[in-house]
């Protein structure tokens, strides 16, 4: 869709607003395309007027916002920003004959919206009621939000200025699954890149544990991802979690997890090590349990190594389990779906999050175009899952979205009560620092105030990120300097974001 903009240039927020309401659209600025939007903003005074002309696959649509701004600079530059926004929701679905489920929401963190009015006074039901009026969030989505932001909220007031979370990651599979576009290495291929990589990386937590040390700060959750940390050996993982403890103070931390995704990498002796160290929580992560799309996303393992897997989890017991489904996987149908879900229930883990398909840009998926189910039927899983763990005893507990998904759905953690993951909802509502260590992390550092979240980054590849620890050095530099600053004293409320 060609995009016009006049008296603004609100690009970044157009462009996103685009991508959630029509994700199969992309922004041009040149040439001509038969669909296009003209976005136009006048103010004058404290007054300021948006209108959106829109052309959608022959369909003419209209919006049109007007408000009185008020407040800093600041506050009024993102009521500009909501105007243009609405406005383009507006002609969108005159144009294109759409209500999506988040209806004008376009962000990472649709519950935000439902934590600011709680945080104002306002009861869940009256912060849903904000959602479905001023939004066009549908009612389901809308109960979601409210519920998740009520979770948020009471986990931020158990944490302390100098509390973080603590991410350790293992950029190593054993394949590359169709849907996925992190930065991963299959050890197939690279199996000896694994040795100076967890070289590099005990070097990094090392000083990372150092700093934390000098700054003061409390690691209150940790999580090692990937990749797939489970491709290590256990004498490997034995020697990582080692170095771990032997760098950082765990003496308030609650929760230890580590992802063990892929059943095909999980051994005995390899839960035994995990939980010899106290790792408190795993995920087993089949994405799906029917054996056909398994197969067309590339994944070399069969629905009954899961339950293998699980059977053995169990038998070393974890005190938590979770597990991944996708919906909208390649070949998998609204009933593919269905079987998978009630397998997960009766295996018992006591988390399921369920996520719907995004189509990312270096994903197989997009690359080959893999047939994949339309957003009806993905509608239809997802309208499954809800009242069906609802039924079961499972509460959500966190909640965010990405660009281009399936339907411009959403990905919800389900849990049975008192056994909701906190790293989750620390990073996904930016409730305080994460400190992350290993190739391609992001540490994100979490103060007071409005644009108070500042982001350094890993270098992506385990060959760089090894030939480089000037970087890490620079990252963590970076870090201790945020925390000697005064004015970092206080968690981020839930009105601030970057």
């Amino acid at each position: 869709m060609r995009l016009i903009f006049e008296g603004h240039h609100e690009v970044y927020a157009i462009e996103q607003t685009l991508m959630a309401l029509l994700p199969e659209e992309r922004p041009i600025y040149e040439g001509e395309d038969p669909s296009w939007a003209k976005v136009i903003l006048t103010q004058t005074g404290d007054r300021a007027s948006a209108v959106t002309e829109m052309c959608y696959r022959g369909d003419m649509g209209r919006g049109e916002c007007s408000r009185t701004l008020c407040g800093t600079d600041y506050e009024k530059e993102g009521q500009r920003r909501r105007l243009l926004q609405m406005c383009f929701f507006k002609a969108a679905q005159s144009a294109a004959h759409i209500t999506p489920p988040w209806g004008s929401l376009t962000g990472v963190r649709p519950d935000k919206v439902a934590v600011e009015a709680l945080d104002r006074g306002e009861t869940p039901e009256e912060a849903q009621r904000t959602l479905e009026e001023d939004y066009f969030v549908t009612p389901r989505r809308a109960m979601l939000a409210a519920q998740t932001a009520a979770v948020t909220r009471r986990v931020r007031e158990d944490l302390g200025p100098k509390d973080i979370g603590l991410y350790v990651g293992i950029p190593f599979c054993p394949t590359r699954c169709a849907y996925c576009s992190f930065v991963s290495s299959s050890v197939e291929k690279s199996f000896h890149l694994v040795e100076p990589y967890l070289a590099a990386l005990k070097a990094e937590i090392a000083s990372a544990g150092k700093l934390c040390r000098e700054q003061g700060l409390r690691v209150r959750a940790f999580y090692m991802g990937g990749g797939t940390p489970t491709t290590l050996t256990a004498v490997q993982m034995d020697e990582l979690l080692a170095s771990l403890t032997d760098s950082f103070d765990f003496a308030v931390c609650g929760e230890y997890t580590v992802e063990a995704g892929r059943p095909d990498t999980v051994t005995l002796e390899k839960l035994r090590v995990l939980k010899r160290h106290g790792i408190t929580r795993i995920s087993v992560n089949p994405q799906t349990m029917e054996d056909r799309v398994l197969s067309a996303i590339g994944r070399r393992h069969s629905a009954a190594q899961v339950l293998t897997a699980m059977e053995q989890a169990a038998a070393v017991g974890f005190e938590h389990i979770n597990m991944d489904l996708i919906a909208g996987l390649p070949e998998d149908d609204p009933e593919g779906f269905r079987r998978s879900l009630d397998t997960c229930l009766q295996l018992g883990a006591d988390n399921i999050t369920i996520h719907t398909l995004s189509l990312k840009k270096g994903s197989r998926i997009t690359l080959e175009g893999l047939r994949i189910p339309t957003a009806e039927a993905v509608g239809e899983m997802l309208d499954y899952a809800d009242p069906t763990l609802r039924a079961a005893g499972y509460g959500p507990y966190y909640l965010y979205r990405q660009k281009y998904m399936s339907g411009s759905f959403e990905n919800v953690g389900w849990c049975k009560p008192g056994s909701e993951n906190l790293y989750n909802i620390y990073i996904m509502s930016e409730l305080c620092s994460i400190l992350s260590c290993g190739a391609g992390g992001s540490t994100k550092m979490v103060g007071a105030g409005p644009r108070a979240i500042h982001r350094v980054f890993n270098l992506k590849y385990p060959v760089e990120y090894t030939a480089r620890p000037e970087k890490i050095a620079e990252n963590q530099a970076a870090f201790a300097a945020f925390y000697k600053e005064p004015s970092v004293p206080a968690p981020l409320g839930a009105g601030q974001t970057d």
